[in-house]
């Protein structure tokens, strides 16, 4: 049964977000365990006594949290879970930060049941989701590599392809089906991406190939 920790230290919004997730998990056929928490502590805690967590909605500003703090603390203590940043901060900047440290996603407070369901979707079948109003707004970051050596090179067809279907919410089961590889290959063509984008996160090579496509794809050998 999927296991989904919501972060947050207001009750009601916490009640909203249980809302949303719950649907989301039901239009897939699945029954839920809802884990929540009030502060940071009580965050930390629960990921280390749940190491079967699906996913995490985290508020960056929680009790006891400073700045990214808590995401880095969780990505140390599940790896392996994706975490959505939800908070009140819509600045590029604060985006930019939260993808490096490795977040799934990133959802303004403000936004919409309707955006939060989408970005939920997104994540689940192993995408990155942040907002279109944002994507605009991350112009700094690493250049896209356009050389010939191996580190800083142009991305060949087949990463091209692995990243386009990444960028639109593909899990790597479905990319390994989709192109006829294993769900390794994909690992690995996805560390070669990241490597020549000059990136450490599979949220950042995304964001970079929604902005500058056009670009990678001109380069593509």
């Amino acid at each position: 049964m999927p296991k989904v920790l919501i972060a947050d230290d207001h009750p009601l919004f916490r009640d909203a977000l249980r809302e949303v997730v719950s649907r989301v998990f039901a239009m897939r056929g699945w029954d839920l365990v809802c884990l929540e928490a009030g502060e940071r502590d009580e965050v930390i805690a629960t990921a280390q006594s749940h190491d079967d967590l699906d996913l995490v909605l985290l508020d960056l500003f929680m009790p006891g949290a400073t700045g990214l703090s808590e995401l880095v603390a969780l990505r140390s203590i599940v790896p392996a879970v994706p975490i959505i940043i939800i908070s009140l901060l819509d600045d590029a900047a604060t985006v930019r930060q939260a993808l490096a440290c490795g977040a799934a996603g990133y959802v303004p407070k403000t936004s919409s049941k309707e955006l939060i369901a989408a970005a939920l979707q997104t994540v689940l079948a192993g995408g990155v989701h942040v907002p279109r109003e944002l994507l605009a707004e991350l112009q700094t970051g690493p250049a896209v590599a356009r050389g010939g050596d191996e580190e800083g090179g142009a991305l060949t067809a087949r990463q091209l392809a692995v990243l386009s279907l990444l960028a639109n919410g593909k899990s790597n089961k479905q990319i390994a089906r989709e192109l006829s590889i294993s769900e390794m290959t994909v690992k690995a063509h996805m560390t070669a991406v990241m490597r020549k984008l000059g990136v450490s996160t599979r949220a950042e090579a995304i964001v970079i190939f929604r902005r500058d496509r056009p670009i990678i794809a001109a380069a593509t050998h």
